[in-house]
């Protein structure tokens, strides 16, 4: 018995975990764009959450400057991009080809 296909063309397109344009320096995870803005905002997330993990499980005053640097870097990010902020969580590929 034959196959039978579903699904158009460009449903058999291979989708690739993680994809760089080098001719444009960009980026794509899972056939979303990661632009240093989303990126940014999640990396100063995830390291404010720590920050307050740890004051709360450890009150002594400990140097806590990795999590600040990396909550700092993230907050770097999102302030290179900033122009680009309208996109940065736009689904698929959309106008950033």
């Amino acid at each position: 018995m034959g196959q039978i296909r579903m699904g158009s063309a460009r449903g058999n397109t291979v989708r690739k975990l993680v994809e760089y344009d080098a001719l444009r320096h960009r980026l794509w995870i899972f056939g979303q764009r990661c632009h240093h803005g989303a990126t940014g905002t999640l990396v100063a997330a995830v390291a404010f959450l720590a920050l307050a993990a740890e004051s709360a499980v450890d009150p002594d005053p400990a140097p806590r400057s990795v999590f600040a640097a990396v909550a700092a870097g993230g907050a770097l990010m999102m302030v290179h991009d900033w122009k680009d902020r309208a996109i940065w969580f736009e689904r698929g590929r959309g106008s950033q080809i």
